[in-house]
C-alpha cells in the first residue's frame, strides 16, 4: 500500500526517507532515521518496530543488511513485511515478503533502495530508481523526484492520501532538533505529493529566514539580505517572510520599501500592525515612537 525510498547522499552523506501511500498519516509509520546511524523505511503489513529496531542495531555497528536480518529473523510475520534500510556508510538492503499484496518489489542500487507494494504496475520501483539516479539537486529534491517516478508509473492501485520525507545530517551532533535537517509530512491530502512539494519549499525558505536572524545577530547585513532575497524566492507571498523583512528595513533607514511590504501584510491581516507596535519594547524593532505611528498607519 505503499511506496518509499531510503537512500544516502554520497556527496554529504545526509541520510534520508521518503514515502507516499493510500493510508492516512503514513508519516510517523513508515520513515525513520538517525543522523550517523542510517535509515529505515518499514511497509506492507507495517511493523513500525523495524525502524527503531534497525536504528539501534546500526548504532551499535550492524551494517545495513546484517540489521535488517537481524529483525527479519525475529518476526514471524516477515513474509507480510516489506523493509529497507541503508546505513551510514551507503550500504542498503531490501526485503519484500513473498505475500505481501502485488504488485510488490524492490530495487537497490548504489546507496538507495527503492520499494512498493500493492501497485498498479510492477514498474513502479524501477521507474522510482531511474528518476531518483537522474535527478538532481540535494537528497530532499531527489528523494521528491523519486516518488513522482512511482506516480508517473501509475503509483498506489488505490490513488494517494498522504506522505513524508525525512533528511538527517551525516553526522549525529547529540541534538536531535539540529540533526533532522528535513522532517515534513502531508496526512491527508487529495494529492500529497504536490503537497508536500509545496511544505518543502516553504521549509526551505524558513530555513533562509534562520539564517537571516543568525547574520543579523552577527552585525553580517549584507548576508542578511542574501538570505531573505532567498527564503522570498521559494515563498514569493509569504507575509512572515514580508513582514520581517520590512522591520530590517526599518532599521537600515529605508522607511518607504517598509511601508510597501507592511501595507500588503496588512491587507491580509490588520493585526501586523499591532504586533510591530509592541516589538521596540523587547529590541526587535527601533525604539522610534514616531516611526511605528508611521509604519503602523493602516492602509
Amino acid at each position: 500500500m505503499t511506496y518509499s525510498i531510503v537512500a544516502r547522499d554520497e556527496a554529504t552523506g545526509q541520510l534520508g526517507v521518503a514515502v507516499q501511500s493510500h493510508w492516512f498519516s503514513v508519516g510517523p509509520i513508515v520513515p525513520w532515521a538517525e543522523a550517523g546511524v542510517g535509515a529505515v523505511a518499514t511497509q506492507a503489513s507495517v511493523d513500525p518496530a523495524y525502524g527503531p529496531k534497525g536504528l539501534s542495531r546500526m548504532r551499535e555497528g550492524a551494517d545495513a543488511r546484517a540489521a535488517l536480518e537481524a529483525c527479519l529473523a525475529e518476526d514471524e510475520l516477515r513474509l507480510v513485511r516489506q523493509v529497507a534500510m541503508v546505513d551510514l556508510t551507503g550500504a542498503v538492503a531490501a526485503h519484500t515478503g513473498d505475500e505481501c499484496i502485488p504488485a510488490a518489489g524492490h530495487v537497490t542500487g548504489e546507496g538507495f533502495s527503492c520499494q512498493a507494494n500493492m501497485m498498479l504496475n510492477d514498474t513502479v520501483w524501477g521507474a522510482m530508481a531511474d528518476a531518483y539516479l537522474s535527478a538532481e539537486g540535494d537528497l530532499a529534491s531527489r528523494l521528491m523526484a523519486a516518488l513522482r517516478g512511482a506516480e508517473a508509473e501509475g503509483g498506489d492501485v488505490r490513488g494517494r492520501q498522504s506522505a513524508a520525507i525525512l533528511v538527517v545530517a551525516a553526522v549525529g551532533t547529540g541534538e536531535p532538533w539540529e540533526d533532522r535537517l528535513v522532517d515534513l509530512r502531508v496526512e491527508d491530502h487529495p494529492d500529497p505529493l504536490d503537497e508536500l512539494e509545496r511544505v518543502l519549499q516553504v521549509h526551505r525558505a524558513y530555513a533562509h529566514m534562520n539564517e537571516f536572524d543568525r547574520r543579523q545577530e552577527v552585525g553580517d547585513r549584507e548576508g542578511a539580505w542574501r538570505e531573505v532575497a532567498a527564503a522570498e524566492a521559494y515563498a514569493p507571498d509569504n507575509v512572515e517572510i514580508k513582514f520581517w523583512k520590512a522591520i530590517a528595513l526599518a532599521e537600515a533607514g529605508r522607511e518607504d520599501e517598509a511601508r510597501t511590504l507592511l501595507e500588503a501584510a496588512y491587507r491580509r491581516n490588520p493585526d501586523w500592525a499591532e504586533l510591530l507596535r509592541r516589538l521596540p519594547a523587547v529590541g526587535l524593532a527601533p525604539a522610534d515612537p514616531e516611526l511605528i505611528e508611521r509604519l503602523t498607519k493602516p492602509v
